[in-house]
């Protein structure tokens, strides 16, 4: 595997041909896991067949590694897929967050609180 993004080895809890999760450096949740290609990748629209065909697996993984250690009562799956959808860092990665019963006063729509106005409908 090439590290494009200088990750220590320590820091990986899992890997694929295709994959590797490490814990989130600024978790949005305690359990916040992240999924990254091992091949420098821009965003999902970059990856390979192969490499989409592996990802449901892998983020199966990530969920068995979170409930381990949390006990969410729900999940948030995403991936931001260029600058104006909120992506800073440009190899493909994808959150896993796990969700907890009051962690916001209204969860109803879910990612479409990306935008704010638009998450209420």
């Amino acid at each position: 595997m090439k590290n494009f993004l200088n990750i220590p080895e320590t820091a990986i809890i899992f890997k694929n041909k295709y994959f590797f999760i490490i814990k989130d450096t600024f978790p949005v949740s305690p359990g916040h896991l992240l999924i990254i290609s091992n091949e420098l990748r821009k965003d999902y629209f970059d990856l390979t067949k192969d490499e989409i065909d592996s990802l449901p697996e892998v983020i199966s993984q990530a969920r068995l590694l979170i409930d381990k250690n949390n006990s969410p009562d729900g999940y948030n799956i995403g991936m931001n897929c260029g600058k104006y959808a909120g992506q800073t860092i440009y190899h493909f990665h994808c959150h896993v967050i796990p969700r907890y019963k009051g962690d916001i006063e209204y969860p109803e729509g879910g990612v479409r609180g990306v935008i704010p106005s638009k998450m209420k409908y």
